[in-house]
């Protein structure tokens, strides 16, 4: 087993832990990225993490402010998640995109760290399903970087219970706590690192449909009105948020 002792986070609100609630953290959140760094520093004495993510940051911003300066720390793992936010956005060089994403693995392989990336769910219903062929091109094309750079692939698309509605936050966007540790382990079994967690699924009452309408519009009204806001505003929801681990330290 590879053991991990300086590990660096970048991405977007998936990695920065939104969805997953935890006040007594920085920025509010604990997330997948620290429950996996949780169980790396049980194998290593010196272990350290880092992370830089960002809600709302594209890719552009993952490597342009995130990029070096997580690199500048020496990590010998680097997670590399992103690129939803670029997704999202009417029009979009998916050829562009990945290349941008391959440049900065082949940085970070120079660099000497062990690189994870990630294919993106698979939408196959609910507000994004009309992305799915996009995504699916964008996974492909993900694909192909993590097999010419010999890089660590988390493929989220073949996920079964992705579409699983307990592994969502009410905004269905991010994750639920209980994603977010579904992502975790799925991150530390790709690693082919052990930690003795189980997954299973909290049993939940279906709705009937008039509640499922009455949901369904109270989200609309709760996340996609202010998400069309910020759109037309050029704002993000990450504006004014920093990076809830900067530096290289121990859990």
């Amino acid at each position: 087993m590879t053991t991990f002792h300086r590990y660096a986070a970048i991405g977007d609100s998936w990695t920065e832990g939104v969805g997953d609630p935890d006040p007594t953290r920085p920025n509010g959140v604990r997330g997948w990225a620290d429950r996996v760094a949780e169980v790396l520093a049980t194998s290593s004495d010196d272990f350290g993490y880092a992370n830089f993510a960002i809600r709302g940051h594209r890719i552009g911003e993952i490597i342009e402010q995130q990029l070096g300066p997580a690199l500048a720390l020496e990590p010998d793992l680097l997670t590399l998640q992103g690129a939803g936010n670029d997704i999202l956005r009417i029009r979009i060089d998916l050829d562009a995109l990945v290349g941008d994403i391959d440049a900065a693995v082949g940085r970070a392989n120079d660099a000497g760290a062990t690189v994870v990336l990630f294919t993106h769910g698979a939408a196959a219903s609910g507000p994004f399903s009309a992305l799915r062929g996009r995504i699916a091109i964008f996974n492909e094309l993900i694909r192909e970087v993590a097999d010419d750079r010999d890089t660590v692939l988390v493929d989220n698309w073949r996920i079964r219970e992705a579409q699983d509605v307990r592994l969502w936050d009410v905004d269905r966007v991010h994750l639920s706590p209980v994603g977010h540790h579904r992502a975790a382990l799925e991150v530390l079994d790709t690693l082919g690192v052990p930690h003795g967690h189980r997954f299973d699924l909290p049993d939940v009452g279906g709705l009937s449909r008039r509640a499922q309408l009455r949901t369904d519009l109270g989200w609309a009204r709760t996340f996609v009105g202010p998400w069309a806001y910020r759109r037309l505003t050029g704002r993000s929801i990450g504006d004014g948020v920093s990076a809830k681990r900067p530096g290289m330290s121990p859990l």
